[in-house]
């Protein structure tokens, strides 16, 4: 009964700042699209964010690390917190897509994203990526793993140096923050999975460095597959 009771409140805790996270990212994503913050915009301090929202500084700065990771945000110690000149912030929000439409999407999507990635990779790109792996790999906890998950395959796509299709992920990334999205996560992502997930991250980079389009490929595809039949049954 104790375990239950701890496992129920430990959802409401991460379901109560997952809604505030989202209620950062909404209100970010209102001020660059209404034009009140560009490019190299600083943005409000920790402070006054958690105040805004009522959060903890810790889920704030969190919030802020993941932006970071993203590639959305540049963060200064003495200086603050800055839009990225380049890359990013989407300027709106997908609020209508469903978990299942964005698999659907990547599905088709991310396995071509092999081939410009094998021609147009530099040695950053690869860096990048490492970067992203160890991060997930090392991070403490679900959220900590989502964070560098995400920037994995932020980081894939940025390394196609195609702006179309960093655009697109930029979009993707956006749905995978949605409270439906991180709701579902929550409830199958286990440390067994974790764990799987890690690995096939590692090979689909491995075939990259490797500048093996086809192995890569093929890794991107089952990664997806196996991460479709955890969320969906199927």
């Amino acid at each position: 009964m104790t375990t239950i009771r701890r496992s129920e409140t430990d959802h409401h805790r991460r379901s109560s700042k997952r809604d505030g996270v989202q209620e950062i990212r909404a209100f970010l994503l209102e001020t660059v699209a209404q034009g009140a913050l560009g490019p190299g915009g600083k943005l409000p301090t920790e402070r006054e964010l958690a105040t805004r929202f009522a959060l903890p500084r810790n889920t704030v700065r969190k919030t802020l690390s993941q932006l970071e990771a993203e590639g959305a945000i540049t963060r200064h110690v003495g200086r603050g917190t800055f839009l990225a000149d380049i890359g990013g912030f989407p300027a709106d929000s997908i609020t209508h897509t469903s978990p299942a439409e964005l698999m659907e999407a990547r599905m088709r999507l991310e396995p071509t994203m092999a081939e410009l990635i094998v021609i147009n990779a530099t040695p950053a790109d690869f860096e990048r990526m490492e970067t992203c792996l160890d991060r997930a790999e090392s991070g403490a906890s679900l959220d900590d793993f989502e964070v560098w998950d995400a920037a994995l395959h932020q980081a894939l796509a940025a390394a196609t140096h195609n702006r179309f299709m960093i655009r697109v992920f930029d979009m993707a990334t956006a749905v995978r923050h949605q409270t439906e999205w991180g709701k579902l996560k929550d409830r199958v992502v286990t440390a067994e999975r974790r764990l799987k997930y890690q690995q096939e991250h590692r090979a689909i980079v491995e075939a990259l460095k490797a500048r093996d389009a086809d192995r890569a490929r093929a890794a991107i595809l089952t990664h997806l597959q196996h991460a479709r039949r955890n969320l969906f049954g199927f």
